[in-house]
Formats: C-alpha cells, structure tokens, sequence
C-alpha cells in the first residue's frame, strides 16, 4: 500500500506522480473503515481527500501554514502528517482530536472547531509573518456553507490591504451541514455552472500558447491582466471588487489542476481566492446520497451505512421538534429559526410541515438572535434552536437587541452540558454563566422527556427572553411520576426527608435520583430537589430546603463560574450562612474529547464520585 509509506508531511512529495490517485482511494478506504469503527466527521473529509494531498504537494507543512476553518474536515491532513497510527483513537478520551489542535502535531497551526474563522486568523498570522520579515505561504481554507458567517466578510475585507502572499481556499461543495442556503450560495452557484468563462479562457490559453516562440509569454500576460475579461463575462465577480485575486473555478478532485492552481497564486504579491469544487462524501455512495447524515456519525456498518447502535428511545431532539409541531399548529404565531442546522437541532421536520414558518439563515448566529428579535417585535413567537456552543457567537446579540427590549424570543439550547467526542469547542458547559448575568433573561433546564415538552409549552406563552438548555442524546424517562405545572421562577420538590438536600438542574436531576438512592442504601436520609429554573431562583423552594437540612449540594452540568451552586450559594450566605454547601460542577476549564460516560466520571460529575466526595467531606 503506498499509504503505508505516508508518515510525515514531507512523504507524499516523495510518491510518484502516476500513483497519487491510487493514493486518495486508499485514504478513502481507511476513513470509512477508521471511521465505521470510531465514528467522526465522515462526508466532509471525504470531499477533501484531493484537495488536501495537493497543498501538501504544493506547499511544505509545517513551514508552510494550513488553516482549516472550523476542522471537521482535516482528518486527511492529519494521516499526511504522520497521525495514521492513531485513528484507533480518534475522538476519544487521551486519544486525537477530530479538530486541528496546535498542541497535538506541528502542522496543526491554528485550534479551530466553529466556524467563519480561518481568514481572519490567516490575516493575523500573515501580519505576524511580514512583520518579523518571515517567508512563509499561509492558506486559510474556508467552505462556501462558512462563508454566510459575517466574521468572514469582515476578514475578506481586511484581506484586500495585504502586500504580501495570502491564500483563500474556498472549499465549495453546496454545504455546511445542511445544505446552503441565501445569497452567497446563490452567487457561488452562477460561478459553478458559469461554464463558458472557462471553456473561453482554456481555449484561448491553448491557441496562443500555439503561437511559436510568443505563445507562452501571451498566456502568462493574460493570466495578469485577464481582470477586464471575468468583468465582462462574470457578473459581480465579489472577489476580484474586494481586492481579492480569484482563481477558478476548479476541479476539487483533479490533483494535477489543483497543484497548478496553487503554483500560481503562490505567485501572487497580494491576496488571493482559489474557488475549488469539490463533492460532499465524494466516494462513499450512502455519504453521498445523504451527506447530512454523515457529517457526524457514530460508529456504522459500511457495506449499508447503517448505525451499528439502533436508538432505543427518543433523543432531547427529537422530544424537542416533535413539541414544537404540536403547539406551533395550535399557535400560527410560533415560527422557527436556525442558523444552518436543521438536521441537528431538530427543525428538519418544522420546516416540511411549515416551510414558511422555518428560517434557516446560514451560519450566521448573531443574525438569527436579531432577526428572532425583529421577529418578535412585529408580533411573532420565534423559537431559535441552536446549539450551545454556537450562541455563545450571539451574546451581543441576545443582550444588546434581545433583553434590552425585554422581547418573547425563545432560545432552545440543544447539546448543553457535555457533548463528548467533539471536544472542548463543542461542550456546552458555559451558557448558564453567559446568560445568567443578562438581565431580563430566564432559564429553565427539564429533568426528563416530559418537562422539556411542558417547559417550552410555558417559554412560548411567556412574555420575554426565555432559554431552555437540554443535553445531547437519549431523553431521561424516569421520575415521570412528578410533573408540577410549569410556573415562573419555581422549582419542584421531588423526595422530602431531612439531613441532606440535593438540588440539581436539568440533566443532573437523574444523577441526583441515583446519589439519593446510594444514600438511602447506608441509611442516610437524603432530599431531591428539581431547581428547573436556573434564573430566576426559587428562594421559596430554597428556604424550603434551608429549614430542614444541614447540607444543600447543588449539582449542574456547567462550570462553576457564574453558574447555578455560586448562585445558590449567594443567597444561602445572606440568609442562612449556617447552611453548609457542596457543589458538584464542571471545573473551570476547557473539556477535552471522550465519551461523556468517562468525562462524567473524569470530572467527578457521575453518582458514584459525588458519593466520594461527600465522603471526603464527613458528611456520610
């Protein structure tokens, strides 16, 4: 296998011409078989199998500088830079990351894992680069899906005043997650399947290269002043306006084209474009029947790209979307809002049954949060699903046009808390602390399948900003037995006995049940409380709670700064300061990748590890 013979960045230079292509489909086969057994970002990193291996032929890594915008897709450049070995381990605890990490290889240049932010830390690296008079080439490669983030345009317009080599890559291949939607997708696709500028330059570059003796000579001075030509026969040409060299379109899976193209923008003294089209899952059949779906899988039988682990019951997801059906064809006041992932966040069946209702605006976060605003000040109900880690890109947004107006936008913050095998860019484990401390907003977390249905039945009846956080995966289905209307501000008091309270939110309610009946098993009474509302606090239910018992411990799936327990703890310390308090939090700090069964227990969060840790603090 000549891929067997790829350890380091400098060895596919080394392979012969003829046998490249054999290359890319051996990289194929070992990420489908890799990823069948670990699970990972599929169809995105087949669509770059060639493009990958031509700036590694075309550029010298790590001297050279790759930047991949959010990173989805570089698990290529990571087998050509010598990580092959370590796929066993991908995504998972102690092992690689499915996103480039600085600390893990040199040719990693820049952590990436959201999106719209690869030119902008380009730009930066080229000023550092000329200001300390280095020579180096940087390329930032950026899809046309992240290419709707305005950090992007904003970065494209800083681009235009480098006097030095930049390289733009622009991996087009008509999705981000779902597929592309607006104005830029609608541009880029007149670029795609505008054929006659480049049937009309290549066959005018053959027959002046024909021309004995000049011919060459004429080609090369077209190439540098063929901006008059697009003008006329592409209409807008956005790049070329901006300052920004464009080059292509080309053929996303033709190596020897795509090295050519390279070698000429590395020519260039300024910034430049190279529009590569490449398709999404390209080589796998079901990824490329259905590249959402195999953006990012699970582990998957390859002959029929079928999970291998059937889902037993439904997810917090799908509890989610099919609620909001339900109430939305009660109410045609209520419409949706995503930024690109309907898929993920459940709104896929919304928008086939109100496609009018459903606004999908592409990665553009800060934008749907004051869209959603705009929305609601002319008299809707929008709910914007979102994923934590993704609204943290709108917080302005949420504060400036959102709370300040006091307006009845609902934010639906799916994968809250760990998510596991994408990592520290990925875990939602900061939106209580970023939302609690903005006034006017409410927050609510459900303990089970049940409570997430009745507690967005409340957000959409309430009249101001109102967050609802659920974790990733399988909706808990126990405790249905306990279901107290929704009100405002108030929790729900599950088991009442004295000595030791637990009070948890959302996801840790099911944890608290188990630390309570571990406790119940050595004859230590022991309370469950189900805070619900995280902002604003149930002071009632905490007085409750302060009257009968020695200890409260609050448990919560987000750090502890700015969270729920220091909450709690602030006003136990103006009203009962003789209230001893354990709080079970997610450390202060980043979340690297792992299954969330091992980070629970990693971090301390899991039923047995608050069990040691009331041991260690003498209360059991």
């Amino acid at each position: 296998m000549i891929l067997e013979r790829i350890n380091g960045p400098e060895d596919i230079r080394k392979v012969p011409k003829k046998d490249l292509k054999r290359l890319a489909q051996e990289i194929r086969e070992f990420l489908i078989s890799s990823i069948s057994e670990t699970g990972g970002h599929l169809a995105s990193n087949l669509g770059v199998v060639e493009l990958t291996m031509a700036m590694y032929l075309a550029f010298s890594p790590p001297e050279d500088k790759i930047i991949w915008d959010v990173g989805h897709q570089s698990y290529t450049h990571k087998i050509l830079s010598g990580r092959k070995k370590d796929f066993s381990g991908l995504r998972t605890f102690g092992g690689i990351s499915g996103f480039p990490k600085r600390g893990e290889n040199p040719c990693d240049a820049f952590n990436t894992g959201h999106s719209s932010t690869s030119i902008s830390a380009g730009i930066g690296m080229a000023q550092a680069r000329d200001l300390l008079d280095q020579n180096y080439y940087i390329l930032s490669v950026i899809g046309d899906g992240a290419l709707t983030g305005g950090m992007a345009y904003e970065a494209l317009n800083n681009a235009a005043r480098l006097k030095k080599n930049f390289i733009i890559v622009l991996n087009d291949n008509k999705m981000s997650i779902s597929e592309n939607v607006g104005g830029m997708s609608e541009y880029l696709s007149s670029i795609r399947t505008g054929k006659g500028y480049n049937r009309f330059k290549e066959k005018l570059a053959e027959r002046l290269g024909a021309i004995p003796a000049i011919g060459e000579s004429l080609v090369e001075g077209l190439r540098s002043t063929k901006n008059g030509i697009k003008q006329l026969i592409l209409p807008g040409m956005l790049f070329e306006n901006m300052g920004i060299t464009y080059l292509g379109p080309v053929d996303g899976h033709d190596i020897r084209k795509l090295v050519k193209a390279f070698e000429d923008a590395k020519r260039l003294d300024h910034a430049c474009i190279v529009h590569v089209l490449t398709r999404k899952g390209k080589g796998y059949p079901p990824a490329e029947k259905r590249p959402e779906a195999f953006h990012g899988v699970g582990p998957f039988v390859i002959s029929t790209g079928e999970p291998k682990k059937k889902k037993q019951y439904p997810d917090y997801t799908n509890v989610f979307s099919s609620a909001l059906i339900r109430l939305a064809e009660a109410d045609p006041r209520i419409v949706a809002v995503t930024a690109a992932m309907p898929e993920g966040t459940g709104l896929s069946a919304f928008r086939k049954r109100f496609p009018k209702r459903f606004f999908d605006v592409g990665i553009a976060e800060q934008h749907a949060v004051t869209s959603a605003a705009g929305m609601a000040a002319g008299g809707l109900r929008p709910v914007v699903a979102v994923y934590s880690s993704f609204l943290q890109r709108g917080f302005d947004q949420i504060l400036h046009d959102v709370c300040i107006q006091n307006l009845p936008v609902v934010f639906c913050l799916d994968r809250a808390g760990l998510v596991g095998a994408d990592g520290d860019t990925h875990q939602g484990i900061f939106d209580l602390s970023y939302l609690s401390c903005i006034p006017n907003m409410s927050i609510l977390a459900p303990k089970n399948d049940r409570e997430l249905e009745d507690e967005l039945r409340f957000a959409l009846s309430y009249g101001g900003p109102i967050a609802i956080r659920y974790p990733r995966g399988q909706a808990y289905r126990g405790l249905q037995e306990f279901r107290d209307p929704v009100e405002f501000g108030k929790g729900e008091m599950l088991y009442e006995e004295s000595g030791t309270a637990i009070l948890a939110a959302g996801s840790m309610v099911s944890t608290g049940e188990h630390v309570r009946e571990k406790l119940k098993k050595r004859g230590h009474s022991c309370s469950l409380a189900n805070a619900r509302f995280i902002k604003p606090l149930d002071t009632e239910l905490l007085e409750r709670l302060a009257g009968r018992h020695d200890v409260i411990v609050t448990m919560e799936e987000n750090v502890m700064s700015g969270g729920l327990g220091l909450q709690v703890s602030d006003w136990l310390m103006q009203h009962h300061p003789e209230i001893r308090m354990i709080h079970i939090t997610l450390p202060d700090a980043y979340v690297e990748h792992g299954d969330v069964s091992v980070l629970r227990e990693h971090l301390g969060i899991d039923s047995d590890s608050v069990i040691r840790k009331l041991e260690e603090s003498g209360i059991i």
